[in-house]
């Protein structure tokens, strides 16, 4: 577990040096490039404030959005630059572009305790691509590199992980807590330790399972992935989702939480609609009874308790993905109820980024859980056990 032992923002002198951070202010805006959720700047705030008052020349770089090659107003960094001004209370000065004229003479004339933020490094199409030369030129204006935007973390784009090639690099306040509880919760978890996987498909959290299922004591499984499961065993599962292709796994699966003595736990009952809408007919039915006209939805009243039940004894708890179709109100209770669960067992608990955690931001648990990933790829990855070069790439202690 080399990622947990990488060196911060606080074990590097940062005084008077320019430092390019790489944050994640790929934010919502919407038709008048109004931001509707800051979450993600604010998110931010805790190094850019460090670097400011250690009296760093800071500069940030991020993207924002899917933009085409070349310079698109509609996905320029400017409304986060604003945004971020008004949090620090002081100007942000806006690149006019990543790595041309205006950047580099900005960057240049940048006094200690000022910050500068770079237009969408998105706009050249060799940041995707880690093009080295892109790197160089991008670290040419700096002295110190700073990763602080887990949610690209996944990804080796010059700016999350070429960057270090060509300076000393270190993480922000936001991948050190990211590190710290996912990293802690995987390698020495508080027992026992519960973890709850939901979503549509088998298939996006196989490597997660796989991964988890040598480290846990209970694992959950609810959402449409559970439908799969349900095949493996030889149930009707009426018209729900299934991956017929995942069928032997769930069952190899099965076997192998089995010979490790691992509570697995499924649906004992299903909330089903007789179609895909929120005002279907809908009915509770044993998982073992689902008609062949009709599909599963949510996860049945029994199954909140059972769930409940085992979340309130644990000591660790890691939650990613919904345990229906959250997003129909009528199929929203098993999550809601999950949520609850998580926010009330005084646990350690970790809700990996996605649907997950905004069901626990809109039922306002987010106060009550000890970590809410800020990346949904990099999360799932990170538990997957697999490396992020973002996280690679920085200096270990």
């Amino acid at each position: 577990m080399s990622m947990i032992n990488k060196k911060t923002i606080e074990d590097i002198d940062v005084k008077g040096k320019k430092v390019i951070v790489r944050v994640d202010f790929n934010v919502p805006l919407d038709e008048n490039k109004k931001i509707t959720d800051d979450k993600r700047i604010v998110g931010a705030l805790p190094t850019i404030k460090y670097l400011v008052d250690k009296g760093a020349k800071t500069i940030l770089v991020s993207h924002l959005g899917r933009p085409k090659e070349g310079f698109e107003e509609k996905y320029s960094m400017k409304p986060t630059a604003d945004r971020l001004g008004e949090l620090l209370g002081k100007e942000v000065v806006m690149a006019k572009d990543v790595i041309g004229e205006d950047a580099k003479a900005k960057a240049a004339a940048l006094k200690d305790g000022e910050v500068l933020m770079l237009e969408n490094v998105r706009f050249h199409k060799e940041e995707t691509k880690n093009n080295p030369d892109f790197a160089k030129e991008l670290a040419s204006m700096a002295e110190i590199y700073v990763n602080d935007a887990f949610g690209t973390a996944h990804r080796a784009h010059a700016s999350t992980a070429g960057l270090a090639d060509y300076l000393p690099a270190v993480c922000g306040y936001l991948i050190k807590k990211e590190i710290e509880f996912m990293g802690k919760a995987l390698s020495n978890p508080e027992r026992p330790f519960v973890a709850i996987l939901g979503g549509a498909k088998v298939s996006d959290k196989i490597g997660v399972i796989e991964n988890l299922i040598d480290k846990v004591d209970t694992l959950i499984i609810g959402g449409g992935m559970a439908y799969t499961f349900f095949k493996a065993m030889g149930n009707g599962i009426g018209t729900s989702i299934l991956e017929a292709d995942k069928v032997d796994l769930a069952k190899s699966l099965m076997e192998k939480a089995q010979a490790k003595g691992i509570k697995l736990l499924l649906p004992v009952d299903n909330k089903i609609g007789k179609d895909f809408s929120n005002d279907t007919e809908a009915k509770i039915v044993p998982s073992t009874e689902i008609p062949d006209d009709y599909m599963g939805m949510d996860i049945g009243t029994k199954t909140i308790e059972l769930y409940s039940q085992a979340i309130k004894s644990a000591k660790t708890v890691i939650w990613n993905g919904p345990m229906g179709v959250f997003e129909f109100p009528n199929f929203a209770t098993g999550t809601k109820e999950v949520a609850r669960a998580v926010a009330e067992s005084g646990a350690i608990s970790i809700v990996g980024g996605g649907d997950s955690a905004a069901a626990v931001e809109q039922l306002g648990f987010a106060d009550k859980i000890t970590h809410i990933s800020t990346g949904g790829g990099a999360s799932l990855e990170y538990l997957e056990g697999k490396v992020l070069p973002g996280i690679d790439v920085l200096m270990n202690k």
